[in-house]
């Protein structure tokens, strides 16, 4: 197995292990999630780099590095949803297009088509990572470090935080129901 598809089995891994320890109530529980999150979003940027750079882009790598990707920012927003920070529409604009967009790279699949990750794609996910962080952040000082005068902004910033992830997930999806048309046969 290759180092990218390491990096992105590694980013599956640390899921979970994120949103246990994002959901557990033990001191610096936050902070501790905040740096594993961290972590496994720069899978995703190196994982993509070394593939490119040394020639190394695999089938497995293009299916499993967006999959990847959904499973630790979807864990983030569940994880905000369990704690009363994200609205639930949001959570269900972004499953929608993910199961979407993951019916349709099946249905190419079983014609032989790959449709890797656009940028589109990147941009959601690079939004997602980011805006999660953000929010993190801002729960880890305000919680576990008890600067409280963060608390009501902090419901502000992931309230348009979480929307701009949702709008941003949204267009994405669309771009890709677009592009994925032009590849797929629906006549079978």
């Amino acid at each position: 197995m290759n180092t990218p598809n390491k990096l992105t089995i590694s980013r599956m891994i640390l899921t979970p292990i994120f949103l246990a320890i994002f959901l557990l109530n033990f001191k610096f529980h936050y902070a501790i999630a905040l740096v594993l999150f961290i972590v496994a979003s720069l899978t995703d940027l190196f994982d993509g780099k070394i593939a490119r750079r040394n020639n190394i882009v695999t089938n497995f790598g293009k299916f499993a590095d967006p999959l990847a990707d959904k499973m630790l920012t979807t864990s983030a927003i569940l994880g905000f949803v369990a704690i009363g920070y994200c609205n639930i529409w949001i959570l269900f604009i972004i499953l929608f297009r993910e199961f979407a967009i993951s019916a349709m790279r099946l249905v190419a699949a079983s014609d032989g088509v790959v449709i890797p990750a656009n940028m589109w794609g990147k941009v959601k996910t690079t939004i997602q990572m980011v805006a999660s962080i953000v929010i993190m952040l801002m729960l880890t000082v305000t919680f576990d470090f008890g600067v409280s005068v963060l608390e009501a902004p902090l419901v502000i910033v992931a309230n348009i935080l979480l929307w701009l992830m949702a709008v941003a997930t949204a267009i994405s999806g669309v771009v890709y129901v677009i592009q994925g048309t032009k590849v797929i046969d629906f006549s079978k």
